[in-house]
């Protein structure tokens, strides 16, 4: 059981970086390649490979190359899930605080559903 703990607990950290958890919403809609990625999170090319490679070796991203490009996608349905779930759910907290009331598209759009 203890070794459980400590997977889940890898899981939870590596979901626990802001660029990594925006280069998961950037591929929550299909595979990207390495500069596309760095151009929508707007990060530095090393930091942006640096995350995608743990990403990759933790099996949550695929990859494959085509020519000198390398394309990413997610590969693990459930921690996708996961970050939706959270996103749509702390969406709706900030927008409550604000004292806006939440439409379901925009909750949906914020998780990258």
């Amino acid at each position: 059981m203890a070794e459980l703990f400590e997977e889940v607990s890898n899981v939870f950290f590596l979901l626990s970086e802001p660029t990594r958890l925006k280069i998961l919403h950037s591929l929550c809609h299909g595979e990207r390649a390495v500069n596309e990625i760095v151009a929508e999170i707007e990060a530095s090319q090393a930091n942006v490979s640096r995350q995608i490679n743990m990403l990759y070796r933790a099996r949550i991203l695929a990859r494959r190359k085509e020519g000198t490009q390398v394309y990413y996608r997610i590969d693990d349905p459930a921690t996708l899930g996961i970050c939706q779930s959270v996103c749509a759910r702390v969406s709706a907290d900030i927008l409550a605080r604000s004292g806006e009331r939440p439409e379901p598209q925009s909750i949906l759009v914020a998780a990258g559903a």
